[in-house]
């Protein structure tokens, strides 16, 4: 079933981007293009075995309608998954939203079920390994993604890797406490955690919580239409809403705070920031972030790093399947433990 030896120039990798409500698929051209996209709903009910197969489905559809010239250099699945993971056995770990996929083996299944080596990686790492090939990040040897969306999560590349850590968790920066024993609850269970503070999903939240308090009436009424999201306290602080913009306020204060603190541990040349929430609001949270770090961060950190957007928009997912599948196979290290488990 898996081929043999290292990428070439001109290999073309199978992406899977699995996120909590839609799965997209595509292929990856050696430029980045992306060519045969697919999508389809997450399944929420079936198990694993639904998403499995639905993640299958999407990539053999992609793989069948491909040009023959394109099919035959088929190299291997990448695949963006939700987090945490073990990227040694291909196992997605314990994703907060999606509980079907706890301990699930993923890689291993969609290997079966395709007939490609597959590799499986957080999907804030594959997002990095995208700006670093295509995006903001070219040419860094120390930087740090950041994605600002319905969670919160990073990665961080140092000289030349992604930095994964001994359980491959290293650059959950999201989980960082901030507000000990008063702060809002995550949706890990944590207390306090930047998740749940400048996050979209964090933001809803406290929105839901607060809004009959408050008397916010713009809350009241996006919330008899339908569940609220961080992009209704988003908009109702352009609004002008008294409680939106306090909470806004309060995760922009949390995230530069946050960005000083990865500044000055880390050295980064760049922090690259992406995900929904952070694109909409663009300089208006990147801005707060930059004169923390100017003012409070130590001298030689602040005065190197840059912070900026990231450009590969909500491509990032499938587009980093390509360094991610062409950078792993071939590798043992990346099969070694997974015919182990």
């Amino acid at each position: 079933m898996t081929q043999s030896g290292r990428a070439s120039a001109d290999s073309v990798v199978l992406g899977l981007d699995l996120g909590g409500t839609q799965i997209r698929s595509a292929a990856i051209l050696p430029t980045g293009e992306c060519i045969g996209r697919r999508a389809s709903p997450t399944p929420l009910t079936g198990g694993p075995e639904a998403i499995y197969a639905a993640c299958a489905d999407l990539l053999n559809a992609v793989r069948v309608d491909l040009p023959s010239s394109v099919r035959d250099r088929l190299l291997a699945i990448g695949i963006s998954s939700m987090g945490p993971v073990d990227p040694w056995r291909g196992l997605v770990v314990d994703p907060p939203n999606v509980v079907a996929l706890r301990e699930a083996p993923l890689a291993d299944e969609l290997e079966a079920r395709v007939g490609l080596p597959a590799y499986l990686e957080r999907d804030t790492n594959v997002a990095a390994l995208a700006e670093h090939w295509l995006g903001a990040a070219r040419g860094c040897r120390v930087f740090m993604y950041v994605t600002v969306s319905t969670g919160l999560g990073g990665a961080i590349w140092l000289d030349g890797h992604l930095l994964l850590g001994p359980d491959g968790t290293a650059g959950e920066v999201g989980h960082a406490c901030l507000i000990p024993e008063t702060g809002p609850r995550c949706g890990c269970g944590g207390i306090g955690h930047l998740e749940a503070i400048a996050s979209g999903s964090g933001l809803a939240n406290a929105a839901c919580d607060e809004m009959a308090g408050a008397g916010s009436t713009f809350l009241i009424a996006r919330a008899a239409a339908a569940p609220l999201t961080g992009r209704d306290v988003a908009e109702g602080e352009i609004a002008g809403d008294a409680l939106c913009c306090g909470l806004m306020d309060r995760a922009r204060k949390a995230f530069a705070i946050s960005c000083v603190g990865w500044a000055n541990a880390f050295n980064p040349e760049r922090i690259v920031v992406g995900g929904t929430l952070a694109e909409r609001q663009g300089e208006r949270w990147l801005e707060p972030a930059r004169v923390a770090v100017a003012t409070t961060g130590l001298r030689g950190p602040a005065g190197r790093v840059q912070i900026l957007p990231a450009e590969l928009g909500n491509d990032v997912g499938l587009v980093g399947a390509w360094p991610l599948a062409t950078g792993r196979h071939g590798d043992p290290v990346w099969r070694v433990r997974r015919a182990r488990s």
